[in-house]
């Protein structure tokens, strides 16, 4: 039992420590080894004509926000994403480059957003694992404190050791869960760069 102890301290200051380490100083909530890029810039996903009022605009055409919504829903596949962008754009006829522009409006806008929401949600989940961090680093040094007591209170070390197991069981699978979901706004960057160009190549 003695030597579990150790070892769940040890893992405790271990994952400690690893919230505390921000990638980035300007950025000291954002857990992510890719680095934080707060918005996509326009210029970096649309070498077509300038969008002016379609960036306004997109909202006011149902058929358009509605493609929109789909398109940039993370459940459509990329594939068929395209696939329905070339389908709407073949049929607008006269219209097609203003419906081009209204369409990446909505989904620049949109996924932006998307990021955006992302974003805060990954440093709100950071701050937790900092508390918490905080919270693991002082019960491994009260732990270790009983440990070295005498006499030594085995009751109160095996329910602080508990506690600490189940805290750094919780740390750790959060921490799963946020490498994971720091992959989302790579994700959503090259869905608006892959759709950005099937658009502007439909314009063409």
């Amino acid at each position: 039992m003695r030597s579990g102890i150790v070892i769940v301290a040890a893992v405790a200051l271990a994952v400690a420590g690893a919230a505390a380490r921000a990638a980035d100083p300007r950025y000291p909530d954002w857990p992510c080894t890719q680095a934080k890029v707060p918005v996509i810039s326009l210029a970096a996903v649309w070498a077509g004509p300038a969008l002016d009022d379609a960036e306004t605009k997109w909202k006011d055409d149902a058929k358009i926000s509605a493609l929109v919504s789909k398109l940039s829903a993370r459940k459509t596949p990329l594939d068929e994403a395209e696939k329905s962008v070339k389908e709407f754009l073949a049929g607008s006829a006269a219209d097609k480059t203003a419906n081009a522009k209204l369409l990446f409006a909505g989904l620049f806008d949109t996924l932006n957003a998307q990021r955006s929401q992302v974003m805060s949600g990954l440093e709100r989940v950071s701050r937790k694992q900092r508390e918490a961090a905080d919270k693991i680093r002082e019960e491994t040094l009260a732990l270790q404190a009983l440990q070295g007591a005498t006499p030594r209170d085995e009751a109160k070390v095996e329910a602080l050791s508990n506690d600490l197991i189940w805290k750094t069981r919780i740390f750790e699978d959060r921490h799963k869960v946020v490498r994971f979901v720091c992959e989302v706004p790579t994700t959503i960057d090259q869905r608006l760069f892959a759709l950005g160009r099937v658009i502007q190549q439909e314009m063409e």
